[in-house]
């Protein structure tokens, strides 16, 4: 029996926990309310992730792969740019999925504590953006955990190291490859206790709210599923078609890692047979080396339409009604510290925590987001596997280098 214990996986243990919170809140309403504490302490956990995880990632990426980017100069420009243009239309599409079906609707999550705004109320303004960009204080920001100020200071800091000697920053870059694992490390040990943090907050949510809560979380399968759906047919299509890609002869080709990624839910399951398939109808191998890898940090499609659909359901769910601007600005947050985290074992949750607590979200909706986060990331793993195939054919063919 323990050996069969110790061999189910942590997604499988996170179902478990759902179940069992779902029954408990529905059976005893009382009893899923009271073990709301458990739920509060692995929110804490998460919450104390953040920082260091989000600094150390962004100083390597800037500075520990700076003279990558320079060697590969007019390759790596273009392929930075595609990235962020299609990325922001990932993020424009869930926004509109999200505000369209409304799926965070009838949650009822405990709204922010008393006197906590959104972090940019009101109109957005360009001097109050600038202002809530730039930190007084990183430690101030690390604090508040507010992940915009904290991505522009790392960013900073990562060019300043970049323009010093070799020694000294190589010290510096070392020192934050060795947080970054120790952090990998940190966040497997805190996802253990999620099985137990997941059911303890669906426990309260039910109870609080009943099973209707179960009607939200379908609808927001359902709209992120539409919502990549929506992303294929009118961003990646077009795409595709406006750079004269053979879009049969591609989506023959990328249909096995992209199964492969909806098997798994790992991109990295899929990307040595993603750079085989994208070789073997005609794009070259320095092209596929270079633009598929650095995908996997700069274009994760469908994580970062995720996290916009996930972000929205959570203020919904809280019963705020964030602007146009707000929301924007929330998009902005989203896709700079979408950067910086991509290859971190639950990036999405991470990056999510950080963002609903700068915007003074309640936290408890990533706990009941993750309660169904294995079947929705089936499918955004998926998508960034296409996107990520789709930029490297799109790369040659800019190049003038495609073979048909």
């Amino acid at each position: 029996m323990w050996a069969f214990l110790r061999a189910r996986t942590l997604t499988q243990w996170i179902i478990v926990g759902a179940v069992a919170g779902i029954l408990l809140g529905a059976l005893a309403p009382d009893a899923g309310m009271a073990v709301k504490p458990l739920s509060d302490v692995f929110l804490r956990m998460i919450k104390s992730i953040v920082v260091p995880l989000i600094f150390s990632t962004l100083v390597i990426g800037v500075a520990g792969h700076g003279d990558d980017l320079k060697r590969v100069g007019r390759l790596a420009l273009k392929s930075i740019l595609y990235f962020e243009a299609v990325t922001t239309l990932a993020l424009v599409v869930g926004l509109l999925a999200v505000n369209l079906l409304r799926p965070g609707a009838g949650v009822q999550l405990p709204a922010p504590a008393a006197g906590a705004a959104p972090a940019v109320s009101g109109g957005v303004t360009l001097s109050g953006l600038l202002q809530h960009l730039v930190p007084q204080s990183f430690f101030e920001a690390a604090a508040n955990n507010d992940v915009l100020s904290i991505v522009f200071w790392s960013v900073l800091f990562a060019v300043a190291l970049t323009q010093i000697r070799e020694g000294p920053r190589d010290i510096v870059v070392r020192l934050c490859e060795a947080l970054v694992e120790i952090m990998f490390k940190f966040t497997a040990i805190v996802m253990r206790f999620a099985p137990i943090g997941i059911g303890a907050a669906l426990a309260y949510t039910v109870g609080h709210s009943g099973l209707s809560v179960l009607t939200s979380l379908g609808k927001l399968i359902v709209t992120l599923y539409l919502a990549l759906v929506m992303f294929i047919g009118f961003v990646l299509l077009p795409v595709a078609w406006l750079t004269g890609v053979p879009v049969r002869r591609f989506f023959g080709a990328v249909k096995e890692p992209a199964l492969i990624a909806f098997s798994t839910a790992s991109s990295e399951a899929a990307l040595p047979k993603a750079m085989v398939q994208m070789e073997a109808i005609g794009v070259p191998r320095r092209i596929v080396a270079f633009v598929i890898p650095t995908g996997y940090s700069f274009n994760l499609d469908g994580s970062t339409l995720y996290l916009a659909v996930a972000a929205i359901f959570a203020a919904q769910a809280a019963g705020l009604a964030l602007t146009l601007g707000q929301q924007l600005v929330m998009m902005l947050t989203l896709m700079l510290t979408s950067k910086g985290v991509a290859g971190v074992p639950r990036a999405a949750l991470v990056i999510l925590s950080g963002t609903l607590a700068t915007f003074h979200i309640p936290l408890e909706a990533v706990a009941v987001i993750l309660g169904v986060d294995a079947v929705m990331d089936m499918a955004r793993t998926s998508v960034n596997v296409v996107g990520n195939c789709l930029a490297s054919v799109v790369m040659a063919r800019w190049e003038g280098e495609y073979v048909a």
